[in-house]
């Protein structure tokens, strides 16, 4: 990943989901006590509504009120918080001034994996914190989706990972373990798609469509490699589709090792621009950040906007 010169966050915004699978007040109250102790000043905000952490962003970075705007902005989420939250900090007219740290507290926490990998959060935000060599600041890749005008951070899904977030409503777990008995249930009752995925305008792939996987980071679900290859700052957006040769069962396991590149029915390609379809004209179901879309579009289509957002992540060795 690219990467910029560390300068030591001072003025932290918290926005924390309180519906997160894994937020609580302890949790929220370790949080605030490390930035509170390193930073000269803390502001803990606890969304309410959808899009609420995106214009708490927007208002804290405009220094709205004569408060100085934070260089920092840690989401306490899931991959759905984390986008709202990039949201805010990168539309033009907002600045990009302050960069961005994650504290996983969500059902997938795919954002934080491909920063930081396994690595207890505690210690990924305190290296954030005090700017040592373990942290690196970096300048990653994003994704404007054209149908809803909206960035995208991880990936946008269609198919069976789109499905999953639909099942996962209905099973009382919590954490990956939810998402991967939605995704192996899903995956046991799904019906491909008649499909077609384009690259910068060159068909990669068009017939029956399990799932067309289209972004920036590795795993999906926090546990499987879909785009395996990817690189988060290669101004690149990554893509791949698997076909009905693989039966949809066989999905979850192949992907969780990365073991479907080369199997019969599988592309995988990479571009500036990608178009994903469903050719039936009905809409299509697809998802991003963990969120699922309204099923109210035939296409989804992507672009890349190359070095958008300053993220906190593993330093590279």
């Amino acid at each position: 990943m690219g990467s910029a010169a560390v300068q030591r966050p001072r003025r932290a915004l918290i926005i924390a989901n309180p519906t997160a699978g894994t937020t609580h007040a302890a949790l929220l109250e370790e949080v605030t006590g490390l930035c509170s102790a390193r930073l000269d000043a803390v502001v803990l905000h606890r969304t309410t509504h959808r899009g609420d952490a995106t214009e708490t962003v927007r208002t804290a970075l405009r220094g709205d009120g004569g408060v100085p705007a934070p260089d920092l902005v840690v989401a306490v989420g899931g991959d759905g918080t984390v986008r709202e939250v990039v949201e805010g900090m990168t539309r033009p007219g907002h600045g990009t001034a302050a960069a961005l740290a994650i504290v996983p507290a969500g059902t997938g926490n795919s954002d934080y994996r491909m920063l930081w990998g396994e690595r207890p959060w505690a210690e990924a935000l305190t290296a954030a914190l005090d700017g040592t060599g373990e942290a690196e600041l970096h300048r990653i890749d994003l994704a404007l989706l054209a149908e809803t005008d909206e960035l995208v951070l991880l990936g946008a899904c269609s198919g069976v990972i789109a499905e999953a977030l639909v099942t996962a409503r209905s099973i009382p777990l919590t954490g990956r373990a939810r998402y991967a008995k939605a995704f192996a249930d899903t995956a046991a009752a799904f019906t491909p798609y008649p499909g077609r995925v384009t690259v910068d305008g060159v068909v990669l792939h068009e017939g029956d469509t399990v799932l067309a996987n289209v972004g920036g980071g590795r795993y999906r679900g926090g546990q499987y490699q879909v785009l395996p290859h990817s690189e988060l700052d290669d101004g690149l957006l990554d893509v791949c589709v698997i076909g009905a040769e693989v039966h949809p069962t066989q999905v979850p396991e192949l992907t969780r090792e990365a073991r479907h590149l080369d199997l019969p029915g599988v592309a995988y390609g990479r571009g500036r621009r990608i178009v994903v379809e469903r050719l039936d004209a009905t809409p299509l179901c697809f998802e991003h950040d963990g969120e699922l879309q309204e099923r109210r579009w035939p296409s989804m289509t992507l672009e890349v906007l190359p070095g958008a957002l300053p993220v906190w992540g593993a330093a590279r060795t």
